[in-house]
């Protein structure tokens, strides 16, 4: 079976023999290949959409492995069984998977992993991360087409943070991928853009000011 980079990475950063559960599972790619790949132990495959759900099934069962999966219609974890390892998050926005997160406080425990693949608003789910006593333990870099998208493994842990850090973790500027320059430039030119247009009003934000500095010093080492 063939994957985008992006679900590869989160193939990546699952442990042999996890027990995962897929929130967001869509058509279930993901943990059909952690079972045919013998990653995974079992697979929880969830999402809030029937649609999604009942492609997941079909697709499970054309690959003989709907014995290995079990199917929820549920938003987030609310209506899933706590016996798994590792929570897979792939292909949501920040906003999302606060919400998941915000409602499953238990999550955060020795017993659990994350998996997060954010779409959008990666410094406000990095920011909730930190405020909320979980730690980015690795973090990486995928590219699909022309877009980069960040997968990052998630534990416990009380850490104090830099705003320069909500935008690129240590975990990441430490992954040694080729895509980090790129992904630099990129939040770079975001940033100036978001930058100019407060100036352009007359204000400053001084905050993404010395971000934007550090954000350029750093890729001046790459």
């Amino acid at each position: 079976m063939t994957l985008s980079d992006r679900l590869e990475a989160c193939i990546s950063y699952v442990n042999q023999n996890d027990r995962v559960a897929d929130i967001g599972c869509d058509h279930g790619l993901l943990g059909i290949a952690l079972l045919e790949r013998g990653i995974a132990r079992s697979v929880i495959a969830a999402d809030v959409g029937e649609g999604p759900l009942s492609a997941a099934k079909a697709n499970a069962q054309r690959h003989g492995l709907a014995g290995k999966m079990t199917f929820f219609l549920s938003d987030g974890v609310e209506k899933i069984p706590r016996d798994f390892d590792t929570l897979v998050c792939a292909g949501m926005g920040g906003d999302t998977m606060i919400h998941i997160l915000s409602s499953a406080p238990w999550l955060n425990d020795d017993r659990h992993r994350l998996i997060l693949q954010c779409q959008s608003k990666r410094p406000e789910l990095r920011r909730w991360l930190y405020e909320h006593d979980y730690a980015i333990s690795r973090e990486t870099l995928a590219q699909d087409g022309k877009f980069l998208y960040t997968v990052m493994e998630v534990r416990p842990g009380n850490i104090n943070f830099t705003p320069l850090d909500t935008y690129l973790s240590p975990a990441l500027r430490e992954c040694g991928s080729p895509l980090l320059r790129p992904f630099c430039t990129r939040l770079l030119e975001g940033l100036s853009k978001s930058a100019a247009g407060l100036s352009h009003r007359g204000e400053r934000d001084v905050e993404l000011e010395a971000v934007l500095a550090e954000l350029t010093e750093f890729k001046e080492t790459l």
